[in-house]
């Protein structure tokens, strides 16, 4: 039996996914003088099956704010770039060292550590020049780069990466701690897509800063459901392997709240994005149902 991305069965994401698929692939074609084998490993990890959470963002929040949803694609793409840079990266054995991810061989086993180095670089690179050809407007276009470039900086999913990576050899053990090491680690790149979607869509001030408020709890509770799954689901339903994070010492809501506690603070935290989407109405029904999504996903 073979691992399946799970599908989620209402038409919230369904309806978004082909057109996320689709601009994904239009955006592998990387020119002549890419390496075959470069270009190959970066279609591996960027179009490995997933949920597509960050682009869906993106559109939901174009969508939410009144715009077009053909006019925030590449930025769209240019988030999913940026989380599989950081995927294939995290995964290197100099860091997290996994061998699975999506269910399939990591990018640095099905390939080799030198490639897969290469190939987050390049994709890193990529999600800049997509956003800068994607977006007419050059003041919008250099803005969306500037929320893409905060969001993957040293002071937010790098630096939350390098939190990480530290705490697993002592340190700070709060929760405090930790929720500074995911706001910045997951949730800038959550922030980053609804802003960029927000962007786009020439939103309000005050609709910013509900996608901004419902980002910040959204991505939050993403982690927490994320820990909790890796202390309890199986390796199959991951996609992954399962328990790695007790084994390495990694600090994590379970081992600090217990699995009951954590539940808890999932449901609240989702609880609460929701109220900050409430802000949109009938507008807010795919924010609504992603932030349920988030809470009941098995992987």
């Amino acid at each position: 039996m073979s691992y399946v991305a799970e599908t989620p069965n209402d038409g919230a994401l369904v309806a978004l996914l082909p057109i996320i698929e689709s601009a994904l692939t239009q955006a592998c074609e990387f020119g002549s003088d890419c390496p075959a084998r470069l270009a190959a490993a970066m279609r591996y990890s960027l179009l490995a099956p997933g949920k597509r959470l960050r682009p869906a963002l993106v559109l939901m929040a174009t969508e939410a704010c009144g715009g077009e949803l053909k006019h925030a694609l590449g930025a769209a793409v240019a988030v999913e770039m940026i989380h599989a840079y950081s995927l294939i990266h995290d995964d290197l054995p100099a860091m997290d060292d996994d061998d699975m991810r999506r269910g399939r061989p990591t990018l640095h086993i099905e390939f080799d550590e030198a490639t897969a180095i290469l190939a987050g670089d390049a994709l890193q690179a990529e999600a800049y020049r997509i956003v800068g050809e994607s977006i007419s407007d050059p003041q919008i276009a250099a803005q969306a780069m500037l929320v893409l470039a905060r969001a993957a900086g040293a002071s937010a999913l790098v630096g939350g990466q390098c939190d990480d990576l530290a705490a697993e050899s002592g340190g700070q053990r709060t929760i405090e701690h930790l929720e500074h090491i995911h706001r910045r680690k997951t949730g800038a790149l959550f922030t980053a897509s609804l802003g960029l979607g927000a962007l786009i869509a020439g939103a309000s001030d005050p609709m910013r800063l509900a996608l901004s408020n419902y980002a910040r709890d959204l991505g939050l509770a993403f982690q927490v459901v994320d820990d909790l799954l890796d202390a309890t689901a199986s390796d199959f339903s991951l996609g992954k392997r399962a328990g790695k994070d007790a084994g390495r010492g990694k600090l994590t809501y379970p081992s600090l709240l217990g699995l009951d506690e954590t539940r808890a603070k999932a449901q609240q935290l989702v609880d609460a994005a929701k109220q900050h989407a409430s802000v949109f109405g009938a507008a807010s029904w795919r924010l609504t149902w992603l932030a349920d999504y988030v809470l009941k996903r098995t992987h």
